[in-house]
């Protein structure tokens, strides 16, 4: 095998490993206490030996009561998600952007019903108790993913607010892009909708729309950096400056993600990542060769 491709694969290998070892752990607890993450609760009996297995939480200043609409309402066509309105509600008949109160029309949910991620999947109600737990799961035999919200009142006006997921991944089928895209996609998803759901029930304001996009573009240059720099270790011959111009910005990249940074971080860290990339371009090597 080639020289720079080893690199490539190297880079790629070495900010794998700092994700699953240095990042993941944490996403898969965030906001929950080691009681909340090792508590069993409803559901956890739906997917055996889960790829992934997230235990998130959060405090809300409001019982039982108040929160649970917020709940119920959740979903593709519904209220939305509270957290990246631009992704996640794009095409809904609701609207692009998640509600900002409590919808009436949205508040009848029974065991057996569906509530659509998207356009084309859904989970369905598989366990329902008003103000306690309330549990989604797709519809395999038996199921492969199931999502766990359950209510803890800590006193009259909070309430700790569990979310469990508990996934299988098929990485040798045709679901493998869309477990790939659950895997790092659902670290910033769930954490993000509790932090919406928060805000909301306890009168913050939503984040505004502008804000979502400058934040989804800083996420997708950072990404382009980093794949831009794994091709170059594959283009350049100064072999050493591209992979470590693949690892500067794929740490930007996880940071970006991961770290829940204010937004003017993670837009000033496009500057070190644009200049390892310069760097890295414009070393010793000139043109493009694909021959070593």
């Amino acid at each position: 095998m080639p020289a720079r491709i080893l690199s490539a694969l190297g880079a790629l290998a070495v900010w794998a490993g700092a994700y699953y070892v240095l990042i993941r752990p944490s996403q898969l607890r965030w906001g929950a206490t080691p009681d909340e993450v090792t508590r069993p609760l409803p559901g956890d009996d739906l997917v055996a030996r889960p790829s992934l297995h997230a235990t998130r939480a959060i405090t809300i200043a409001a019982p039982p009561e108040k929160i649970w609409p917020w709940i119920v309402q959740i979903g593709y066509h519904r209220a939305g998600f509270y957290g990246y309105d631009l992704i996640e509600n794009l095409g809904s008949k609701s609207g692009i952007r998640s509600a900002v109160n409590i919808i009436p029309k949205f508040q009848h949910l029974s065991v057996g019903d569906k509530v659509y991620m998207s356009r084309i999947a859904w989970f369905k109600i598989c366990d329902l108790r008003p103000n306690r737990i309330l549990i989604w799961c797709d519809e395999a035999t038996p199921p492969q993913g199931a999502f766990t919200f359950a209510l803890f009142p800590l006193d009259e006006g909070h309430t700790r607010v569990v979310v469990r997921a508990r996934i299988r991944f098929h990485w040798s089928d045709r679901r493998a892009p869309l477990d790939l895209f659950t895997e790092f996609g659902d670290h910033v998803a769930v954490p993000r909708m509790l932090l919406g759901m928060r805000d909301r029930i306890e009168g913050r304001p939503a984040t505004p729309l502008a804000m979502q996009a400058l934040e989804l573009a800083s996420w997708t240059a950072t990404l382009l950096e980093f794949t831009a720099a794994l091709f170059m270790v594959l283009a350049r011959r100064y072999w050493w400056r591209q992979p470590a111009a693949a690892l500067i910005s794929g740490a930007i990249l996880l940071f970006v993600l991961y770290a829940r940074a204010p937004l003017w971080i993670g837009i000033l860290l496009q500057c070190p990542a644009v200049l390892a990339m310069r760097w890295a371009w414009r070393g010793p090597g000139t043109g493009l060769d694909f021959r070593k």
